[in-house]
Parts: structure tokens; C-alpha cells; sequence
């Protein structure tokens, strides 16, 4: 079975952080540091939701893909994983989103 293109992308990235940043983005956006890394994650957000407003599937579709990396090198450089977000996917399994926000809330 071939490997899923998220985990092959995961491993490229978490190989890349500390290569040279003159050759690698991952390097150099690790090298500028989280809130970098945060705020790209960001603007990806931003611009998939304006895709997906203006019905831009193509275009929503490029930008989820950047978005998807920018988390994964944010997971990366906060020492998370695929695997941690899915183990947190399956705890929530089953249970309303309502419910589990709520929890979170909870005091």
C-alpha cells in the first residue's frame, strides 16, 4: 500500500527543518521562528475561506493545500504530530461538536 501523501509530507517536512535555509522554505520558515510560522498559518486560513467565498474551487483548492503544510510545519516545530491530531479526532469521535466544546469550557 503506498504511503499517504500527509505522512510522506509530515516526514519531509520534520527532515527539512534543520537543513539550509538558502535551499529549503521549511528551514527558512522554521528559522524565522513559531509566531512566523503562526502567522503563515494564518494567512492561509484567510485565504482559503476567501476562495471558498467567492466559490473559487480551484483556487480553494490550492489554498487548502498550503494550509494543510503551514499546520504541519507548525506541528512540527511544537513537537506534535499527524498522529496527535488524529489520536485527539478519535477521542472526539462520537460526541457532539456542541457537547465537546462545551467541555472544554467547562470549569
Amino acid at each position: 500500500m503506498a504511503a499517504d501523501i500527509l505522512d510522506t509530507l509530515e516526514a519531509v517536512i520534520r527532515e527539512r527543518r534543520t537543513g539550509d535555509p538558502a535551499t529549503s522554505y521549511v528551514a527558512k520558515l522554521t528559522a524565522k521562528g513559531r509566531a512566523k510560522i503562526a502567522q503563515k498559518l494564518g494567512e492561509e486560513a484567510v485565504e482559503a475561506a476567501i476562495a471558498a467565498v467567492q466559490d473559487d474551487r480551484d483556487g480553494l483548492t490550492g489554498e487548502a493545500a498550503d494550509l494543510i503544510f503551514h499546520l504541519l510545519v507548525l506541528l512540527a516545530d511544537t513537537g506534535l504530530s499527524l498522529d496527535d491530531v488524529r489520536a485527539e479526532l478519535a477521542r472526539r469521535e462520537g460526541i457532539s461538536g456542541i457537547d465537546e466544546k462545551a467541555s472544554r469550557h467547562a470549569d
